[in-house]
């Protein structure tokens, strides 16, 4: 079978429109989906507990390493109960959409525990890809987020090296890849944490440290 047939079309606005359904059937049925973003192409899928498993046995991730939160809008750390301090506010003002990833408190409510971090964080970023966030809007709520590749393998560019990947795992159902061509190398998003007083770098990436702190002067670390 050709590895197109594997895929869906994920490009122009109107594949992006046709993908929602499949794409949104294969969330509700708590399995994983793998699609483009504006870093690498990525796994993820509902956050509720048996979707996160799903992910985890995917993926083969191993304990106290969280999956991160994909959004759509800042309207969605508000349904997920997690708390924006005035300088991550400042941030998020500036640098979303886009390659900042916030890791935040709260969401005891709403966020299973095997998302969050070691110090109890839940890491959470507006994407600035269109099609992934017109489909988290039409889902309405948060989805996970993880690098689709194997453990020493670079995160995967194109559908292409994920269905050569996980074949397997297409071929059973378990995993649904959307297709949005192959992305431009680009570095991953900077990671803050932002549970204590002051923003903290926990991940260096695409956004400077000096840029961040035109932002939030009191940035510790270098990014």
């Amino acid at each position: 079978m050709r590895t197109d047939a594997l895929s869906i079309p994920f490009w122009s606005p109107e594949e992006v429109g046709s993908a929602f359904r499949p794409a949104l059937a294969q969330i509700e049925a708590r399995r994983v989906l793998a699609y483009p973003t504006e870093t690498v192409y990525g796994f993820g899928g509902g956050i509720d507990r048996d979707s996160v498993d799903a992910l985890v046995a995917l993926k083969r991730r191993p304990l106290g390493k969280p999956f991160l939160l994909l959004i759509a809008g800042p309207d969605m750390i508000e349904r997920l109960n997690l708390r924006l301090p005035s300088y991550a506010a400042n941030l998020v003002a500036r640098h979303w959409p886009g390659p900042l990833t916030l890791v935040l408190s709260g969401g005891e409510r709403r966020v299973p525990e095997r998302l969050r971090g070691p110090e109890g964080g839940v890491a959470v970023r507006w994407t600035s890809h269109t099609g992934i966030a017109r489909l988290i809007r039409a889902h309405g709520d948060a989805i996970t987020s993880t690098s689709a590749n194997r453990p020493g393998v670079p995160p995967a560019t194109s559908a292409a090296e994920i269905l050569s990947q996980w074949s397997d795992a297409v071929a059973r159902g378990t995993l649904r890849v959307l297709d949005g061509g192959t992305l431009l190398p680009s570095k991953p998003s900077t990671v803050l944490d932002c549970t204590g007083r002051l923003p903290r770098v926990i991940r260096p990436g695409a956004i400077s440290a000096s840029t961040l702190r035109e932002s939030v002067p009191n940035l510790i670390g270098d990014a």
